[in-house]
């Protein structure tokens, strides 16, 4: 089966020193990317550790087929506890920077401990070096790659934070390549308790893989496709949601918004300059914008940014969306999680559809002063002191697909280990549907839905081990998988239930259990407690949704 290479190197910030440990076995049993990250993290993290402790690891990994040119590849995995949620949360972010940690020829590079000073920690092949960095402190993610350019490192070598990482806001992104992000779950928080501004990557050690013509198949059909994300990304589904009552709206009080023509992708459309893609992908999907009469300009926003800052704070005008996205990218913070906080805000004040503030609160969560100190905790910590209702579960926010609406998807949501993202099992493209309508099941209710979306959580697993992107939806089918990992495609879905396993059995014994997997709604849907025992019946787990210990002991490397 074709899988990642390379030791995994330990780069300790405490003492300043690195160590090299082969760890083919993780390799052959996971593939890369989420998979030998989540079973690095399983064995090596301990259940207890403080997010911001030094004990706590942060493990960046690629897969196998960042080692070749095949479009929707451009992507590398960042794995550590998740100081929002409490639990292992892996996030990954498109860009350049895959081919270059893959360049250094490590199968995957963890940082363990806490430096003494702000230090930039530059891995090449040939070794590590810790640069000390005290101006850089407070430094916005495009100071850092203005800094790290200085040595001759383009955005593309780097992964950086901003204030808001140092400042350990609870849902502070990694950036790369200045606008791409590791953006759920405040993984920039932990990097920032490291007192790491920034990681470069430079090499020329990455090993050749060789594909099957499989891989010009799929990079030819990326390049001529005439699919509408070529143009307006993921805002394309806007009026969809807005349509079947699925956009929420005014910190998620409404699930249709009145000035969507302003936000949707039309609108974002309008303001798109240039294509923009990720690292050796044709198909192309990125969003430069600008708008040259307020001085605005930005990468997105995508869907999940539209919502957040737009119709969930009752904003109207695309540019002032855009001017919150280019905030949160250059301050170091998720767009989603960063937007519906401030709406929870804009809730608590009657303050919705006012833009200036929104972009004031977004400073000042970033820098945690005044309300932003709050703030910077997530709605699961600041709700009651805003009188407002914890939209979250296991304590992160909402994305924009709306559970009401989509009954699937919100049970998705609520067993999703990372909490209520979206990309764990996308299972909302099988409910609006944005695939075949065969395929497809209806909005409401829950029959046959826990069984699919296991098998869409474990896809989507699978596809984070190689690391291949979500939007190869239609084109990355389970006869391309065979033929590009030479396995069949059953025991590939395998390696992705077995990621999803390792992760709920670190989260169990971290105490998450039955009770974190709710929703704000739950008792609105028809059937969901009966659904989610479905759930864990599928996946062999107790009806307190926890994975027995011997089904963990078979999920780790080498148990098959």
């Amino acid at each position: 089966m074709l899988h990642a290479t390379g030791p995994l190197l330990t780069v300790d910030c405490s003492d300043r020193t690195t160590e090299r440990t082969p760890i083919d076995a993780i390799h052959e049993s996971f593939i890369g990317g989420r998979g030998v990250a989540t079973a690095l993290a399983h064995e090596r993290i301990p259940f207890d550790a403080d997010p911001f402790g030094p004990e706590n690891r942060l493990v960046f990994t690629t897969g196998p087929l960042q080692r070749s040119k095949m479009s929707y590849t451009g992507r590398t995995n960042c794995t550590g506890v998740s100081p929002l949620t409490g639990g292992l949360l892996s996030s990954n972010a498109g860009g350049f920077v895959s081919r270059n940690l893959a360049a250094t020829g490590y199968g995957a590079v963890e940082l363990v401990g806490t430096s003494d000073e702000v230090v930039i920690v530059h891995v090449t092949g040939a070794g590590v070096e810790f640069e000390a960095v005290p101006e850089l402190a407070g430094a916005t993610v495009p100071e850092v790659t203005d800094h790290v350019e200085g040595r001759g490192l383009g955005p593309e070598h780097v992964v950086a934070i901003g204030p808001a990482g140092e400042n350990r806001v609870r849902f502070a992104s990694i950036m790369t390549s200045e606008s791409r992000a590791f953006g759920r779950g405040g993984l920039g928080a932990v990097m920032g308790s490291k007192n790491v501004k920034a990681v470069t990557f430079e090499g020329d050690a990455a090993p050749d893989v060789d594909l099957p013509d499989v891989a010009t198949e799929v990079h030819r059909e990326a390049a001529t496709s005439e699919h509408v994300m070529k143009r307006q990304g993921t805002t394309s589904v806007t009026d969809l949601a807005n349509e079947v009552d699925g956009l929420p709206t005014r910190y998620f009080s409404e699930r249709r918004f009145e000035g969507v023509e302003g936000i949707n992708g039309d609108a974002v459309e309008e303001k798109k300059y240039e294509r923009g893609t990720c690292s050796a992908c044709a198909f192309a999907c990125k969003l430069p914008t600008r708008d040259e009469a307020r001085g605005v300009e930005t990468e997105g926003p995508e869907f999940e940014t539209v919502m957040a800052f737009g119709s969930n704070c009752a904003v109207d005008d695309v540019v002032d969306v855009m001017q919150a996205n280019e905030l949160c990218d250059t301050l170091g913070m998720d767009t989603i999680s960063c937007g519906n906080t401030v709406a929870a805000y804009l809730a608590s004040e009657d303050a919705f559809g006012d833009a200036e503030l929104v972009h004031e609160t977004v400073e000042k969560i970033a820098r945690r002063e005044g309300v932003g100190d709050s703030l910077a905790e997530g709605i699961g910590r600041a709700a009651d002191d805003l009188g407002v209702e914890d939209w979250t579960v296991k304590r992160l926010s909402f994305a924009g697909h709306e559970g009401r609406t989509l009954h699937g998807q919100g049970l998705a949501y609520a067993v999703a280990n990372r909490g209520a993202d979206h990309m764990y099992s996308t299972f909302y493209a099988w409910e609006y549907p944005l695939v075949d309508r065969e395929a497809s099941f209806p909005q409401a209710g829950f029959d046959g839905k826990p069984a699919a979306i296991a098998e869409q959580e474990n896809a989507r697993a699978l596809e984070d081990c190689g690391i291949v992107c979500r939007f190869s939806r239609g084109t990355m089918t389970p006869e391309r998988y065979e033929a590009l990992f030479g396995a069949d495609y059953e025991s590939l879905l395998d390696v992705g239930e077995r990621v999803v396993t390792l992760e709920r059995h670190f989260n169990n014994r971290r105490g998450f259990d039955r009770s974190d997997d709710t929703l704000p709604y739950a008792d609105d849907l028809d059937g969901f407690e009966a659904a989610l025992e479905e759930y864990y019946d599928v996946r062999g787990w107790t009806d307190r949704g926890t994975v027995p210990d011997e089904a963990a002991a078979a999920a780790a490397p080498g148990a098959d």
